[in-house]
């Protein structure tokens, strides 16, 4: 595991993003940890989130022109992304969606820069896959090519079938996605940490991935 991976976890428990105990999925397995992007809810959490999200990005490799951001947690990644990519030398534009199109002013659904080039997409996890889907028919209609999509975590989580949600991405579009961090790199937290309050849900962590990783 790479420092910022490894930061990045301790930064979202310090912010209480991920926590751990039992939780309920929307797919109704009981989980021993939760990540809640939405609680990264404050000027210098968001900025250095930002942070991680250029730096997970720019180590991907991904080539792209422009980000987009699906709404509604997707608008503010991709601002401060856009603005994080700035301070390592790539100034780019970015978009975000309406959920409802507007009839005056500009119009249209799409806020922001025109879908152009290559467009990759910022989103905080994927779990249905249904934001992405809904991100890649608006960038096709406008013409823009789906570079990539970047996430905060990757659960590596089964979905329907065999395969994880980000990993049906992957291959339903022909795309890269780029996590900051996955559930690798959370077992890896836990294995080596000295704080044995958060060594104790390793057990369980490794339990609920033998039931449900991929």
């Amino acid at each position: 595991m790479s420092d910022f991976r490894r930061d990045f976890l301790r930064f979202a428990l310090q912010e209480k993003v991920l926590s751990f105990g039992e939780f309920q999925t929307k797919a109704g397995r009981l989980s021993p940890y939760f990540f809640n992007a939405g609680l990264f809810n404050h000027g210098a959490a968001l900025w250095q989130l930002a942070q991680f999200y250029a730096r997970s990005i720019i180590d991907s490799k991904i080539e792209f022109d422009m980000l987009f951001g699906p709404a509604y947690k997707g608008i503010v990644l991709a601002a401060t992304t856009a603005t994080a990519l700035s301070q390592w030398g790539k100034d780019v534009p970015f978009a975000y969606n309406r959920k409802e199109a507007k009839d005056h002013g500009e119009g249209g659904v799409i806020v922001g820069a025109k879908l152009a080039g290559r467009v990759l997409i910022i989103d905080d996890v994927i779990s249905a896959g249904t934001s992405v889907r809904e991100s890649v028919e608006l960038i096709k209609n406008a013409n823009a090519q789906v570079a990539g999509v970047a996430i905060a975590l990757d659960r590596m989580e089964k979905g329907i079938g065999e395969l994880s949600a980000v990993e049906e991405v992957k291959q339903q579009f022909n795309i890269p996605v780029a996590a900051i961090a996955s559930l690798n790199d959370l077992l890896a937290m836990l294995a080596h940490d000295k704080n044995p309050e958060l060594t104790a849900f390793l057990p369980k962590v490794e339990a609920y991935r033998q039931a449900y990783g991929v």
